[in-house]
């Protein structure tokens, strides 16, 4: 009883709710306190300066160091009053994580080496250079080369966390190349706005702006933190990399939707009165389908607001779960045999005017404009298919795809009975029809009646990877641990470069005589029969559909590093450096860190599961060996030969199983760590992944299965490591 996991146990059982208190009676009394948002520009900046600022957020203006200046000395003033000592700029490198270095307001006075004074210059605001040598750059500079720029994104606001002022920025090299996640995902914005700004005044002239919409879904689980340290695999890789399943778990459905566990909703509780405070518009908190995972989710908003607001609530939700006592596990799949964590990311578009491009309208002309982006949208899913899986896949994702109602690793669009027959009824009118406007109007395309339609009869498919839900696209198959950006980088990109050949080939029929409303409708009658092998409305999980897909020429692939492949292929090149988001060197440069990372990742739980396997399971294994070994020994000197080696037959057949999975345990141990060392003298960075991926990665499950073998044999007392009963059952 005196191991750690008893003793984790037992502390676990000791921890109660902590008392939180609201900051205000009502949120919005406390709501974007610590943000630097609208309501503190009136107070601390002039109305010139904040017109300014507000231009360069709505219409994409540079802002020049004169008005940066302004604005320095605005925020410094805000930020002193809200306590802070200190400024970052805060940016998304190429790694799980955000990162920043704080440096002090205080600089000496003029003319004194006694005197300090808090000062903020536009200079300072506007760019820094930090050592850009420790992150990853996946070739594009030597580490020589230091030099890396933070530069101001005026478009998501400044906020302070504890005593420091964080101000959201681009990361990129000394040479221009980008180094971080927002950096392509603004651009890629860019080209979505401009991209759909064309196709919108095909129905509307009056559209200046387009703007793209993010609402993610945040899956994650709580785990005690007693029990948490005394699991070294979780500690280090954020996943049990052995454990056998607990007798009751999520079969019986109890925990989805079900009363939330009294710790648990303190920490929700303190997880949205903070998120509030940084303008993080939290509507939604649940249990999920599995023990102790719960879900958060926002009003959705803005693309590269959402996804810097996500990344700051999960900094939040991580410190805050240590204060009740938890670990927060963002990892896809921690555990082995329920349901993973996602990241579901809906995703829409919405005009200057007040439209949603995904919302059927209720004429003709604005049916046909959903018509279009739908179809759109689809021909975009189809066309980058293999390149939409590759922005989101990982060595924690690759885990959790196509198991326990998790999206399959194949991308495929699910519509709904309703929208198919509609795109089905435009798809067979005759080739020769003369479509006209008035014929348009009396037909409506069969699409006048969608409003009533997805109001009551939206169809849902829990299997689909990218799932048409009434207004918007989910694209499910996101990880809960991502960077929001890596999706919306490509769907923005690939949506924007579909909506470019689309007008191309509408003024090309315009040019030849047809009315405008005819090419329309003509082209997306072939983009949908050309698109069709992407959608899908069975059962996603089934054999018989991975096959069909294969046919289909879907992506398929299952391998991790391969899938990496499709960002750098001629097609992907193409359609990233034709809309202006990444040229093809950072597109080499981001797969030398994706199979860098995807590596190291394996690389590192590889070493744990082959320390825990010879250090903790084998020696508790064969010490409870001896344990049944002495009590044959016993039995011999009690009865008498025969009756004695009756009774200890279960006991020795026991210490032949537990003798077999050892040995299975010590063979493939060994085996994989060959093969490691094997992998790590390749030098080129893909080709090493792909050993890890083919030569390594297949011991864990055989390891696996026979350690969990030993956990169901192996004496309670003595068995090292919280298991899943405890892990997932304590709250």
């Amino acid at each position: 009883m005196s191991t750690l996991r008893f003793k984790a146990i037992e502390k676990a059982s000791l921890h109660s709710p902590v008392e939180i208190s609201a900051p205000g009676k009502l949120p919005s009394e406390y709501y974007g306190k610590y943000v630097f948002n609208k309501k503190q520009m009136v107070k601390f900046l002039s109305k010139e300066t904040m017109q300014t600022v507000l231009e360069a957020i709505d219409k994409g203006v540079t802002l020049q160091r004169e008005i940066a200046d302004h604005v320095a000395v605005g925020m410094k003033m805000w930020a002193l009053e809200m306590g802070a000592t200190h400024y970052t700029h805060w940016f998304q490198p190429l790694t799980d994580r955000t990162a920043e270095k704080h440096d002090s307001f205080i600089e000496y006075a003029e003319g004194s080496d006694v005197d300090v004074i808090e000062t903020f210059s536009g200079k300072l605001l506007a760019q820094q250079e930090p050592d850009a040598s420790s992150f990853p750059s996946g070739g594009i500079r030597n580490t020589f080369e230091a030099r890396g720029y933070t530069a101001w994104d005026p478009s998501s606001p400044a906020f302070i966390m504890d005593d420091t002022l964080c101000i959201p920025t681009v990361f990129i090299s000394y040479t221009g190349e980008a180094l971080d996640y927002k950096t392509p995902l603004l651009k890629a914005l860019s080209a979505i706005d401009k991209a759909a700004v064309e196709v919108c005044k095909l129905f509307d002239p009056n559209v200046k702006r387009i703007y793209s919409y993010l609402g993610w879904e945040q899956e994650y689980f709580l785990v005690d933190q007693a029990l948490y340290e005394a699991r070294p695999d979780l500690v280090l890789t954020g996943r049990t990399l052995m454990g056998h399943e607990s007798a009751k778990n999520q079969q019986l459905e109890d925990h989805y939707f079900g009363a939330i566990p009294p710790r648990v909703a303190a920490f929700m509780r303190e997880v949205e009165f903070e998120a509030y405070k940084y303008g993080i518009p939290l509507k939604t908190r649940h249990n999920e389908v599995a023990p102790n995972q719960f879900e958060v989710a926002p009003i959705f908003g803005e693309t590269n607001l959402a996804v810097d607001q996500n990344l700051l609530l999960m900094t939040l939700m991580n410190k805050i779960a240590t204060k009740h006592h938890f670990k927060l596990l963002l990892h896809e799949k921690p555990f082995d045999g329920i349901n993973g964590s996602g990241k579901h990311n809906n995703w829409s578009l919405g005009t200057d005017t007040g439209v949603g491009l995904f919302t059927p309208g209720k004429t003709a002309n604005e049916n046909l404009q959903f018509v279009t982006f739908l179809v759109n949208t689809l021909m975009a899913v189809y066309k980058y298919n293999g390149l939409l899986k590759a922005s989101i896949m990982s060595a924690q994702n690759a885990h959790r795809l196509g198991k326990n109602e998790a999206p399959p690793a194949i991308i495929s669009v699910f519509l709904g009975k309703q929208i198919s027959t509609v795109l089905d009824k435009i798809e067979y009118s005759s080739e020769n029809d003369e479509i006209t406007v008035n014929e348009l109007k009396k037909m409506k395309l069969g699409v006048s009646h969608i409003p009533e339609v997805l109001i009551d009869n939206t169809d849902r498919n829990r299997t689909s990877p990218f799932a048409f839900t009434g207004n918007r696209f989910e694209f499910r198959a996101v990880g809960a641990s991502a960077n929001c950006s890596t999706a919306m980088i490509v769907l923005n990109a690939a949506v924007a470069a579909q909506l470019i050949d689309f007008k191309n080939e509408v003024d090309k029929k315009m040019k030849k005589g047809m009315k405008k409303e005819e090419a329309i409708y003509d082209t997306i009658r072939l983009y949908i029969k050309e698109s069709k092998p992407v959608r899908f409305e069975g059962n996603s999980y089934s054999e018989e559909w991975k096959k069909e897909a294969e046919r289909r020429g879907l992506d398929c692939k299952t391998s991790v590093p391969l899938i990496y492949d499709a960002y750098t292929s001629e097609h992907s090149v193409k359609m990233f450096e034709s809309t202006k988001v990444m040229t093809k060197k950072e597109l080499e440069a981001r797969n030398e860190v994706k199979w860098e990372t995807y590596t190291k990742k394996i690389q590192i739980e590889a070493r744990v599961l082959g320390d825990l396997s010879i250090n903790h399971i084998i020696p508790v294994a064969t010490r409870y060996q001896s344990v049944l070994l002495d009590n044959i020994c016993k039995m011999k000197t009690v009865f008498e030969k025969e009756k004695a080696d009756e009774l200890s037959k279960e006991d020795t057949s026991l210490i032949e199983e537990i003798a077999t999975h050892i040995a299975a345990i010590k063979k493939n141990v060994d085996e994989m760590v060959a093969a490691r060392k094997i992998a790590n003298k390749i030098e080129d960075t893909r080709e090493k992944a792909i050993a890890y991926h083919d030569h390594v990665l297949p011991y864990f499950d055989i390891i696996r299965y026979h350690v969990d073998k030993l956990e169901l044999v192996v004496d309670d007392q003595m068995w090292p490591l919280p298991k899943y009963r405890e892990l997932l059952f304590t709250n």
